[in-house]
C-alpha cells in the first residue's frame, strides 16, 4: 500500500540572476512499512529532498502526497497539525531539550496532543523498551552518551505513532558501536512495529540497514537498489558498487 507519492518535484534557490536547482524533476513512491535510505554526496540534493518531504522547505514545482493528502498545498494551522500528527523527526544533533529528562523529552509530543498522563506513561514505557532506554528515562541529556541521546530522540520521534519517520544523518554524530545499536533498533521498529522510515545518509554501512536505497546525484535520481533476499553484507557490497559508479564525488563523504 502506497504511503508517500512524490511527483515531479523541483526546488530552486537564489534569485533570477543566480538560480541553483537543488532538486531536478524527482518522482518516486514509498510503500507503507518500507525502510528507504536516500544516498548522495554533499550538495547532491538529498537533504533538500528530505526537507521538502518534511515540510521544513517548500517545493518550487511538483507535488508530495502523504496518504493522499497534498502536503505541498498545506499552510498555517493545517500544516502544523499535519507535522504534529503524521511525521516524526530524527536529527543528527539530537535536538533534545537540556532542561527536561529523557522521559519528559519523549512525553512532550504526547502532551502537546493533549493525551492523558496514563496514556503518556504507557506510550513512553513501550517505546523505551523497544529502543532499550528504560534505564536513562530519569536522566538529563548531559548525563547520557551520544548513542543514548540519539535513541531518546528516536523514541520522541516515534512515540506519537507517526505515519512517516524522517531521519537526517541519524548516525552522523555517533561512534560505530552506538550507530550499529541505533540501526538495529531502526530495523526492529521497521520490521516488528511497522514503522515507515526514510533516512538520509552518505554512509554505506548505515544505508545497508534499509530495504531500498535511492541514490541522488546533481538533484536527480541516479540509481535505485532494493535489498530483496540479500543479507546485509551482500547488500552493503552492492551499495559500494553503486557508490563507486557515482564516482569521486561520494568519496569525500564516505
Amino acid at each position: 500500500m502506497e504511503l508517500l507519492n512524490i511527483q515531479q518535484i523541483e526546488k530552486y534557490y537564489g534569485s533570477k540572476s543566480s538560480l541553483t536547482k537543488a532538486i531536478d524533476d524527482i518522482s518516486f513512491s514509498v510503500a507503507k512499512g518500507e525502510f528507504v535510505a536516500i544516498m548522495g554526496a554533499s550538495g547532491s540534493g538529498k537533504t533538500t529532498l528530505l526537507n521538502c518531504i518534511s515540510t521544513i522547505d517548500r517545493v518550487t514545482a511538483g507535488h508530495i502526497f502523504l496518504e493522499g493528502t497534498d502536503v505541498t498545498a498545506l499552510k498555517g494551522k493545517a500544516l502544523n497539525k499535519f507535522r504534529r500528527e503524521k511525521l516524526g523527526f530524527i536529527f543528527q544533533d539530537f535536538n533534545l531539550l537540556d532542561t527536561l529528562t529523557a522521559y519528559e523529552n519523549i512525553a512532550l509530543a504526547l502532551s502537546i496532543q493533549k493525551k492523558s498522563s496514563k496514556e503518556i506513561e504507557t506510550a513512553v514505557k513501550t517505546v523505551s523498551e523497544q529502543l532499550g532506554i528504560t534505564d536513562v528515562l530519569n536522566k538529563y541529556p548531559y548525563q547520557m552518551s551520544g548513542g543514548q541521546k540519539q535513541r531518546v530522540a528516536s523514541a520522541r520521534a516515534i512515540v506519537t505513532s507517526p505515519k512517516l519517520v524522517l531521519a537526517d544523518e541519524p548516525t552522523g554524530a555517533l561512534d560505530s558501536k552506538s550507530a550499529k545499536l541505533l540501526l538495529e533498533r531502526f530495523r526492529y521498529l521497521n520490521s516488528e512495529c511497522g514503522a515507515t522510515i526514510m533516512m538520509v545518509t552518505h554512509d554505506s554501512f548505515t544505508a545497508s540497514y534499509a530495504s531500498r536505497i535511492i541514490f541522488i546525484k546533481d538533484g536527480r535520481i541516479f540509481s535505485e537498489l532494493s535489498r530483496g533476499d540479500n543479507s546485509r553484507k551482500q547488500f552493503f557490497d552492492r551499495i559500494i558498487d553503486v557508490v563507486t559508479l557515482l564516482g569521486g564525488d561520494m568519496s569525500d563523504a564516505l
